[in-house]
């Protein structure tokens, strides 16, 4: 069965912004991470293993957004992979700030919003990968 292009965009907008996001990602945790004194002072209170974790996913990001994009049944269980590492790590940084440990607000908002985009992205590429391959599936076995 051809999945019509109507049916199709919300695959797309997901690979594109998983891939959006992992390259915006990659290029501000890479800043962050390697460019120098003036951008340390830029991330002020950084919480190290959050902004390594962040930078390194970033990559992972645009693998998925890939994935998605060419509609595989792995990029459904890296997205779901993705959702619960970030939730993993927040609850972490979480444990971290609830020690004493210096951070900054906007790590929160940025670990927030993380975690909703990939949630989300989970959830619309396991509806519409898993439905498209049922369907496929259907049309595929003898009458």
């Amino acid at each position: 069965m051809t999945v019509n292009s109507s049916a199709q965009w919300p695959l797309r907008v997901a690979a594109g912004v998983a891939i959006l996001f992992g390259l915006l990602t990659i290029i501000s945790g890479g800043r962050a991470l390697f460019g120098g004194p003036a951008a340390a002072d830029a991330v002020g209170d950084a919480v190290p293993f959050v902004l390594w974790f962040n930078f390194l996913s970033g990559f992972v990001y645009v693998l998925a957004g890939i994935g998605i994009a060419m509609g595989h049944r792995w990029a459904v269980m890296l997205s779901a992979g993705l959702a619960v590492m970030i939730a993993v790590v927040f609850a972490l940084f979480g444990l971290y700030v609830f020690q004493g440990g210096a951070f900054e607000m906007r790590t929160i908002g940025a670990m927030s919003l993380r975690l909703v985009v990939w949630l989300a992205i989970a959830v619309l590429a396991a509806r519409h990968i898993s439905s498209r391959k049922a369907d496929d599936r259907k049309d595929d076995s003898p009458p």
